[in-house]
């Protein structure tokens, strides 16, 4: 018998800094683990003011996860030890394994508006901590959108949704990331995993999920319990969310900065491979001297 989640908690997103100087909200990160397992951390950037964003994310690498950067308005250019290189613009999603190690560059544009962003981090088990990175940019065409029910859409990022699957494949996580859409007096009810973690993040509007809890509104985290097989939410005024989900690793975290391992030993390693020049493990890779060089810079300046 179908069982409805339940909410099990909701939090506020926090203010804080990031990179060379880039307000953000987070709504989840290191001191949540490992509540939202197999996801690390939640980071949303918006602003009208690009005094809070330009500065950006200078070079600097990652080992062990998977970042993802989803834009709703703006543009984000971007570049990387592989020889990617970019921009991310609005509706736009960019999925990075980092692998066995990166490094990267993230920047910001000036935008007429509410320029606003989302950061993903998804864990990445054991048996893929140290495979080939990758890299997947994705442009908003090619995200399709999906009418739900009576006023509600969503778009497919990564999973399936009536029929639909979106464009992100092949992950070494099993997860769905989708962004819905409600309009005002509307419900939404889908089919979710059992065991499988299932949070959103209310980004406009307001909305209330499950029996009994109260509603959710912009900048909340709504974390459920594990059990149960149906996801139901309804809106009295409308409501925009990220909808996550994914199964637990269940495999112990070892977490510095942008590293993510699973022992303080491999953490070791890694640092000391970064500064000895051996973090890049990719034969696809370019010289990474100078990157090497602006990463020191940017990390004595933090």
């Amino acid at each position: 018998m179908n069982k409805d989640r339940t909410v099990k908690e909701l939090w506020k997103s926090e203010p804080t800094m990031e990179g060379a100087g880039v307000r953000l909200y987070r709504a989840f990160g290191f001191y949540e683990v490992p509540k939202l397992d197999p996801f690390l951390l939640l980071d949303d950037f918006h602003s009208d003011d690009p005094n809070d964003y330009v500065k950006g994310f200078p070079w600097h690498p990652h080992r062990g996860i998977e970042t993802v950067t989803f834009m709703i308005n703006g543009e984000v250019d971007h570049g990387d030890s592989l020889g990617n290189k970019g921009a991310i613009r609005s509706g736009d999603v960019q999925w990075m394994t980092a692998g066995s190690g990166i490094i990267h560059q993230e920047m910001p544009k000036k935008y007429e508006g509410m320029m606003q962003g989302f950061q993903l981090w998804v864990n990445l088990p054991r048996s893929g901590k140290m495979m080939e990175p990758r890299y997947r940019g994705i442009t908003a065409d090619e995200i399709p959108l999906v009418n739900v029910s009576e006023g509600v859409s969503a778009k497919i990022i990564a999973g399936e949704m009536n029929g639909t699957k979106g464009p992100v494949k092949d992950l070494m996580v099993d997860c769905e990331y989708f962004d819905v859409k409600m309009a005002a007096g509307t419900s939404f009810e889908k089919k979710v995993k059992a065991g499988h973690t299932l949070f959103v993040y209310v980004y406009g509007g307001e909305a209330k999920f499950g029996a009994g809890s109260k509603p959710a509104d912009k900048g909340t985290l709504v974390l459920f319990d594990v059990d149960g097989e149906t996801f139901r939410c309804s809106s009295n005024s409308g409501a925009n969310f990220l909808f996550v989900s994914g199964k637990p690793l269940k495999e112990p975290v070892a977490w510095q900065g942008p590293i993510v391992m699973n022992t303080e030993e491999e953490l070791m390693t890694a640092f000391e491979e970064y500064r000895n020049g051996t973090f890049i493990k990719s034969n696809r890779s370019k010289s990474t001297n100078t990157i090497n060089e602006d990463c020191d810079k940017y990390y004595s300046n933090k």
